[in-house]
């Protein structure tokens, strides 16, 4: 009876440990077959809730462009319609079309008077030219804005070793008012040469 009782104490704790186990494993299983039922398929479906979207959900999707190019080209645009050049093209171009439309036969003409075509043609010009100029002037802005906070911390940092160095110069100016010049030392030796003579002196005289 006794062994029996000693067994059954030293067996307890054994089955408590693989009791435990048994509940962990069981809860590890739960936890999966949670996770699977949550996760979508991989053919399609929803998507992850742990993964960013990289694109906006809708029926329509906008086309992307590189806002870097598209700014260099407006910039070359915006320059060239600034010139002379372009202001001799575009008086060229009007001549020829209103000489086509008036000196030329009726057969050819494409745009009678009053030019009702070319003055859409120069209104679509113009609405076209005035934002591509404003983001050239924008990001001729923006560089100004980066180049003056440069130039600004450059000062910031000419200022500030200035200001080191007038109080390096002026530590080495104390410094130097503190050192025995050459004048200093001969008119110590010559004032300690008078004193030994004067001793001398009277200790001959003595």
């Amino acid at each position: 009876m006794d062994a029996d009782r000693k067994g059954r104490r030293d067996d307890s704790p054994r089955q408590r440990l693989q009791g435990e186990l048994r509940q962990l494993r069981e809860v590890r299983a739960r936890e999966r077959g949670r996770v699977q039922r949550t996760e979508p398929p991989s053919g399609g479906g929803r998507s992850r809730l742990d993964q960013p979207r990289t694109t906006r959900p809708g029926l329509i999707t906008l086309p992307t462009y590189d806002p870097e190019a598209f700014g260099k080209l407006s910039e070359r645009i915006a320059r060239f319609l600034g010139t002379g050049r372009f202001i001799v093209w575009m008086t060229i171009v009007v001549i020829v079309w209103v000489g086509w439309n008036t000196v030329l036969p009726d057969q050819v003409h494409f745009d009678d008077y009053p030019f009702i075509f070319l003055t859409l043609m120069l209104s679509l010009q113009a609405s076209y030219a005035a934002p591509l100029i404003l983001l050239a002037q924008n990001r001729q802005a923006d560089r100004d804005r980066v180049n003056m906070e440069q130039d600004r911390a450059r000062s910031d940092r000419n200022i500030a070793d200035t200001e080191y160095l007038t109080r390096e110069v002026a530590a080495l100016r104390q410094g130097l008012g503190e050192v025995a010049t050459r004048d200093f030392l001969r008119s110590e030796l010559q004032a300690l040469l008078k004193e030994i003579d004067e001793r001398r002196e009277t200790s001959d005289v003595l």
